[in-house]
């Protein structure tokens, strides 16, 4: 197993989305407890989620798709443009791979299923961190397919990404995750974080699998 603790020096720091209390609090406590996170905060509803979350973003969101009122997967859409640098972990008691497909088109990374081991967790959160998309395999068979459509072409946008950009992207496309992606190039993890952060700009996208779907079938 990847040690994904020891790539992150400093803790990740997390926030919470979810409408069941009980859940909340124990997510909450998982996250006050693990050495490697912290707990920025928790909120009940995706209206409040996106009214505080911008103030002070985490670096990972652990986001309930079945929340009152406003849905999981229109805040992470809202999200996704207000703050895209947030790398969000749909959860839900559903196994519906449309809606979970859905959710990952609007900017999530992954998803788990509850109620969820506090190992788990933690482990995720590490993952999705480090590039990583933990997903069950019904899900990643739909983003294979997705990927196999045809391509007519590279969108404008991508032609405007540096030399070394474009080796990043190519690298997020073969699978590579971010501190893989340091190794290969010589670069820091920040710098590689930050010419993704770049390309998501420069393509117009949210996500590392709305960025790998702009790569072009050589």
């Amino acid at each position: 197993m990847i040690d994904r603790v020891s790539r992150t020096k400093m803790p990740i720091r997390v926030s919470i989305v979810e409408d069941d209390t009980a859940l909340r609090r124990t997510m909450t406590d998982v996250l006050r407890q693990a050495e490697d996170c912290t707990f920025v905060g928790a909120y009940g509803s995706a209206e409040e989620a996106l009214r505080e979350i911008p103030q002070d973003p985490p670096q990972v969101l652990l986001m309930d798709i079945d929340l009152p009122g406003m849905n999981g997967v229109e805040c992470v859409r809202r999200l996704a443009t207000v703050a895209p640098q947030i790398q969000i972990l749909m959860l839900t008691v559903f196994k519906d791979a449309t809606s979970i497909f859905n959710a990952l088109s609007a900017g999530a990374v992954g998803y788990l299923v509850k109620p969820v081991r506090a190992a788990q967790l933690v482990e995720a959160i590490h993952d999705v961190y480090g590039g990583g998309a933990p997903m069950t395999s019904s899900i990643a068979r739909k983003v294979v397919q997705a990927f196999q459509r045809p391509v007519p072409s590279v969108a404008p946008d991508a032609e405007h990404l540096s030399p070394r950009e474009q080796e990043v992207l190519d690298l997020l496309a073969q699978g590579y995750l971010y501190k893989e992606i340091a190794d290969r190039t010589g670069s820091s993890y920040a710098t590689i974080r930050t010419h993704i952060e770049r390309i998501y700009q420069k393509l117009h996208v949210h996500s590392r699998a709305q960025a790998v779907a702009h790569v072009r079938d050589r």
